[in-house]
């Protein structure tokens, strides 16, 4: 059922309910358990259902609270095009994904992580009200003062779970002026050095980066590589480069043990060009993949690492929040050696972005009044191991800006 409208929509709940048919719902398809698919179901299909409206002063229904700016997005919207419309358009910032091709609906009601979590929380955090059609076939518009138990499951609490959202409005922030990132390939000679690597870059971690201008990760991996690709927000390029120099310094005084400090690169881009396709067409090819299909709009893309994702078969998949008190001096011994010790059967990245500590106080009350898993809020970090079915050739989920992507040696799978 491919809908157009909340009609639409209605009509496939009351005819699911009137046949007794199992009922999914399906927006952008970007989901890698498939939650977007079952045998012997009738599928809801709301991609054409992707207009996007801005707001300078949104107040939401039946509420008092002062206006704020705002994005209104269908349910079949992706964070590419709602970004190209706040960012491009409106010169504002919207909680969204890394990735260009996912889906709006079903990130904000999975919680909704992206590049800067730590500065402006899980984008669930920022939904202000969601139109939504529910088991009974009625169309309604919740939001803290309608139907506020409803809303606040819809933050977080799962996709299509409790009826099929049609419209998202969520805050707009401030737009820093400009984002970057940091790329660094660092190569232990062996096992004990690289033990001390790691244990330098979790100091260095707790010290200065654990803050809300870092996002991203970092992977060590089997072959004692360190891979850092990181991004920033709010911060001068040499201040970027200033909160790296301690981990380049060590790994240079003991140069014997290391290399590849020469792979160390930090670049910037003013925000607004980020999802600017234009921009990406005459200067940043390297990083992208336009859609090439006769009826795609010229300006969308992909980022050129996450291609590999695409028919990618996952075959082992885990993670873990790890809680900020890792951090603390008498407990980073033992996150080192965990790491470590995971590291010599896979890959195991720490996605920084994925965490909330370190985050302001008010991003942390936002992001608590969600549906959410609350250890989230006192986790720095998601510990992310997702061996694949094919050459791990990229060293990145997410493009390290206007700089070469290195390039790692080819994950060894049993």
């Amino acid at each position: 059922m491919a809908a157009e409208s909340a009609a639409d929509v209605a009509a496939a709940v009351r005819f699911a309910s009137a046949h007794n048919l199992r009922l999914v719902v399906k927006g952008r398809g970007h989901s890698y358990l498939g939650a977007s698919n079952a045998p012997d179901s009738l599928l809801v299909w709301t991609r054409k259902m992707d207009a996007i409206s801005l707001h300078d002063a949104f107040t939401p229904a039946g509420s008092s609270v002062a206006p704020v700016p705002a994005v209104s997005i269908g349910a079949g919207g992706m964070w590419l095009h709602v970004y190209q419309a706040v960012t491009g358009g409106a010169g504002r910032y919207v909680q969204g994904a890394g990735g260009t091709t996912v889906g709006v609906a079903g990130l904000v009601q999975g919680g909704g992580f992206g590049h800067f979590s730590k500065a402006y929380g899980t984008a669930a955090a920022s939904l202000l009200e969601a139109e939504i059609v529910t088991a009974d076939g009625v169309t309604r518009v919740v939001n803290d003062a309608r139907e506020p138990d409803l809303f606040w499951a819809l933050k977080g609490g799962g996709g299509g779970t409790f009826g099929i959202v049609i419209r998202f409005t969520l805050a707009c922030h401030p737009l820093p002026e400009t984002l970057g990132g940091v790329s660094l390939v660092l190569k232990a000679r062996s096992d004990e050095a690289f033990r001390r690597l790691l244990a330098r870059f979790v100091d260095l971690y707790a010290t200065d980066l654990c803050n809300p201008h870092w996002g991203e990760q970092v992977r060590a991996e089997p072959d004692n590589h360190l891979v850092v690709s990181m991004m920033f927000q709010s911060l001068t390029k040499d201040e970027a480069r200033a909160a790296w120099t301690p981990l380049i310094d060590f790994a240079d005084a003991h140069g014997t043990d290391y290399e590849g400090q020469n792979s160390f690169n930090v670049g910037t881009v003013p925000t607004r060009y980020l999802w600017n396709g234009w921009f990406w067409r005459i200067l940043g090819r390297y990083f992208v993949n336009f859609d090439g299909r006769p009826a795609a709009s010229w300006t969308d893309f992909w980022w050129r690492v996450t291609s590999d994702e695409v028919g990618a078969f996952w075959y082992a998949y885990a993670s873990a929040w790890l809680p900020v008190s890792l951090l603390r001096p008498e407990n980073q011994a033992r996150l080192v050696d965990a790491w470590f010790a995971a590291s010599r059967q896979w890959p195991v990245s720490f996605h920084f972005n994925k965490g909330l500590a370190g985050a302001p106080p008010s991003v942390i009350s936002a992001s608590r009044n969600t549906a959410t898993n609350p250890d989230v809020l006192d986790a720095f970090a998601l510990a992310l191991i997702s061996p694949k079915a094919r050459r791990c050739s990229k060293v990145s989920l997410r493009p390290t800006l206007l700089l070469p992507t290195p390039t790692a040696p080819a994950c060894k799978l049993p």
